[in-house]
C-alpha cells in the first residue's frame, strides 16, 4: 500500500485571519487560495504550492498567527 505524503502550509509572517477559504474534506489545487491574512491593512492570499485534499484547518478568522505557524494541513495528491 502507497503511503500518503502530508504537509502544512504555513503563515510566512506575522498577520490576522481575516477568512479560511477551504473546509476539511477539499480538494485544492497549486495556486487554490486557502486562507486570507491581512498585515499591515495588505491582505495577503496564501496560495497552495501543491494539490492536495484538506484534513485539518488550525486556524480561524480573527486569529492572529506568527511567522511559521501552520494554517491548514493536507494529503498531497
Amino acid at each position: 500500500m502507497a503511503r500518503t505524503k502530508s504537509t502544512e502550509i504555513l503563515a510566512e509572517m506575522v498577520a490576522n485571519v481575516i477568512t479560511v477559504e477551504c473546509q476539511v474534506g477539499d480538494t485544492i489545487g497549486a495556486g487554490d487560495t486557502v486562507v486570507l491574512l491581512e498585515s499591515m491593512k495588505m491582505e495577503i492570499p496564501v496560495l497552495a504550492e501543491h494539490p492536495g485534499r484538506i484534513t485539518a484547518i488550525k486556524v480561524a478568522a480573527g486569529d492572529v498567527v506568527q511567522e511559521g505557524d501552520p494554517l491548514v494541513a493536507l494529503d498531497l495528491l
